[in-house]
This record gives C-alpha cells, sequence and structure tokens, in this order.
C-alpha cells in the first residue's frame, strides 16, 4: 500500500487540484441565457408569468403530483404546508433530529412546537417507531425528511399518521427526482416541500415548490403565499379569515429551473454512473458503508454522498477525526455534513422552552462519529477523476481499518 500523505507519502491530488478538474456548480445552460433576456425585456418579471406556469405542470408531472405551488424559498413553503393544514399554537410537530433547522423551525413559525426524534441509524431518516413513540393528543402534523441520498419509509410513517389522524409533509429539499414504489416524493403524503437553494440538486440560487394532489391543499397554499390570490380559480373573492404571505417565485428563477428540469435525465444518468463507478471501487471495504434507504426499489438521487464509518472495523486509536485528516492530506476530503444535529446547530437560536426534545443517540452518534459525506458536486466529476478520488478514499480507509 503506498505510504499515506498524512505520513510524508504523495498525495492522490496535490492542493487545489480537484477543485479544477470539477465542472462549475451550477451548471449554465446556453438556452437559459436567452430565456433571461427574454423575461427581461417581457417586463413580465413574477406574478405566475410563462415559465412559472410551465414549472406549474411539469416539475408536478416530474414528481408524479397533481400539482406544484411555487413561492420564494423551500422554508417558506414547509411554513404554508402547515398553515394550510391548519397547524398552530398549541400543537406539536414531529421532526427527525437530523435534518437543517428550517424542518422544525417552520413549525414554530406558525406558532406551535417542534418534537425531534431519533433517526434510522442506516437510511438516516425519521426511525418510524419513535415517530409513533412521541405522539401526543397536540400532535397534529409530522415532517419526514427523504435525506441526502435516502428515501423516508413513507409506507410506515404514512400508516401510523393515519391510525393517529395526524398531517403529513414530506420534505424533499434533497430529493428532486426521487421515487418510492415508483411514485416521486412529493406525491406520497398530502404535501411535498421542494428546496432549491444554491446547493440544491436543482437550483436557481433559492426558490421553493409545494406538491400536491389534492387541488384544494394546492389553491390553499397558493393563496397563503400569494396574499390570497388564487391561481387555479382566479375569479373566486379572496378568503376571508386566511391570514397570507407575500412569499411569491420571480420569472427570472422560473426560467433558470424549467431549463434544468430539461437536463434532469441527463444530470441523474451521469449521477448514478458516478455512484457506480465509486461503489465498485469500495465495496470491499467493510469500515465503510453508503448510505441505504428505506426500500430496495428507491430510486435514489444524491444530494450528498453519505458513507458511514463502521466503528467495529477501526484499528484501535483511529477514529473519525484522523479519518479526515488523512482524507484532506490526499485531496480527496470528505466532511461532516452539517456537523451537528438539528437542536445543535449554530444556527438554532430556539429556547429550549419552544421545542421538545426525546432521545437523539443515534443522532448523535450518527454526526459526531459515523458520517463522512460530500455534496453532489464530486459526481460531476469524469470517470477518471471519479476512480482517483476512489483511491484516495480506499487508500485512507485501508490504513484505518484492522
Amino acid at each position: 500500500m503506498n505510504k499515506l500523505a498524512i505520513d510524508g507519502g504523495t498525495p492522490v491530488f496535490q492542493p487545489d487540484e480537484l477543485a479544477k478538474l470539477m465542472p462549475a456548480w451550477p451548471p449554465a445552460y446556453p438556452e437559459t441565457d436567452q430565456k433571461l433576456l427574454e423575461v427581461y425585456h417581457s417586463g413580465k418579471w413574477g406574478l405566475c408569468g410563462k415559465y412559472e406556469k410551465l414549472l406549474m405542470e411539469e416539475f408536478a408531472a416530474f414528481q408524479d403530483a397533481k400539482y406544484a405551488v411555487w413561492m420564494c424559498n423551500g422554508t417558506t413553503t414547509l411554513e404554508c404546508a402547515l398553515l394550510a393544514l391548519g397547524i398552530g399554537p398549541g400543537d406539536e410537530v414531529i421532526v427527525p433530529g437530523v435534518t437543517w433547522i428550517a424542518t422544525a423551525e417552520a413549525a414554530i413559525y406558525v406558532g406551535a412546537k417542534p418534537v425531534i426524534v431519533d433517526i434510522d441509524p442506516e437510511t438516516l431518516c425519521m426511525d418510524p417507531a419513535k415517530f409513533e413513540e412521541a405522539i401526543t393528543p397536540r400532535t397534529k402534523a409530522v415532517i419526514p425528511v427523504h435525506l441526502y441520498s435516502a428515501i423516508a419509509d413513507m409506507d410506515k410513517i404514512n400508516a401510523i399518521a393515519q391510525k393517529h389522524g395526524i398531517h403529513v409533509i414530506e420534505d424533499c429539499a434533497h430529493a428532486h427526482g426521487a421515487k418510492q414504489h415508483g411514485k416521486g416524493t412529493g406525491s406520497l403524503s398530502e404535501y411535498g416541500s421542494f428546496s432549491f437553494q444554491l446547493s440544491k440538486l436543482m437550483t436557481a440560487g433559492e426558490g421553493g415548490c409545494l406538491t400536491t394532489n389534492d387541488e384544494h391543499l394546492a389553491d390553499l397554499a397558493f393563496r397563503l403565499s400569494h396574499i390570497g390570490n388564487s391561481q387555479l380559480h382566479p375569479k373566486d373573492p379572496l378568503q376571508t379569515g386566511l391570514e397570507c404571505h407575500q412569499y411569491r417565485f420571480t420569472e427570472f428563477q422560473a426560467a433558470i429551473i424549467y431549463d434544468q428540469l430539461q437536463h434532469q435525465a441527463e444530470c441523474r444518468s451521469k449521477r448514478r454512473a458516478s455512484i457506480k463507478i465509486l461503489c465498485d471501487l469500495l465495496k470491499d471495504i467493510p469500515l465503510i458503508q453508503l448510505q441505504r434507504s428505506s426500500y430496495e426499489d428507491d430510486e435514489r438521487d444524491y444530494y450528498f454522498l453519505a458513507f458511514l464509518l463502521q466503528k467495529e472495523y477501526l484499528k484501535e486509536g483511529i477514529d473519525r477525526a484522523w479519518i479526515f485528516k488523512a482524507l484532506k492530506a490526499e485531496g480527496t476530503p470528505l466532511g461532516a455534513g452539517w456537523g451537528h444535529p438539528l437542536y445543535k446547530s449554530p444556527v438554532w437560536n430556539i429556547p429550549e422552552n419552544q421545542f421538545i426534545k426525546k432521545d437523539t443517540s443515534v443522532c448523535e452518534d450518527v454526526m459526531y462519529n459515523r458520517l463522512m459525506a460530500t455534496l453532489h458536486y464530486i459526481l460531476r466529476a469524469e470517470p477518471a477523476v471519479l476512480t482517483r478520488w476512489a483511491e484516495g478514499v480506499r487508500k485512507v480507509m485501508l490504513a484505518a481499518m484492522k
């Protein structure tokens, strides 16, 4: 085995070499140039222009849903979904302990209290059993998160929710194009919330979308985010008693995302081919396990490429911090995702009396000891670059393994 760079050996990539070999993100498609000029000169910069209307139909179909309501970001979509389902002060909303803060803060924004529960140790998505254990008479909604590259167990979560009369909102911020049992994420519950923030699999810098199969819920979400106006029933009067927001989307964002949607088949094909290359090169190393999804037939996408350390294979005296340091020296770094569970994030500035945290021992172990991840950007690299990257990971893992 080659000498590790951390011990003075030759690194797989020289400093900054990998970054120079990576395709730019976000992708810039030539046809989008003309669309943005078209929008600019049209003067129709918002208020459901041509491209937003096309996205309402085509993105909904892409996710196997009937309706898509576009908003300014993926936090507002979660908030409006909760409002549309009647969630408010005194209610509890169950969320997983590993997710971005918006999943839980949306509940706080509507006056409800998030209840944080543990995750499955292999999928990293909400543990359905922990969800059911946390239900009280005040529980009105649950927000399972399709995390990194896994799809939450919607069969079990939906069954539990139905038994207890609880609303279900999927957080699909990482799951554009993913499917469970042949049905798109965002069509597996009452609402699906998508983010188009800069790092997401599709992006316009910012943006959000709610998908649903229910016409009333679609209309209500649109009204809540468009100061009471209706796109489905524009001649209807404003609904009284509805506290609405101005969370509208712009036509510039719509034009960018519309073109990205047309390229999704090739983008997803490339990511899957890259995953196969990496998995083939790393599959015989028991020290690391690729994050699993809930079912064998899940059609995954990969926002984060996430590995989990199998600590029983580690040499004595070696931990994740040593592995991170050795990988960085090889020029093939992996990171700790967000670095913390939701409730310990540096940007989680919520007083303890505004949320409830159940036992989250799996969250703690995963985030502080086991998770090693990188964003989907690496999956855009050419096969030769991916092969070298995997060689660097392999080199370090074999050195760390018993």
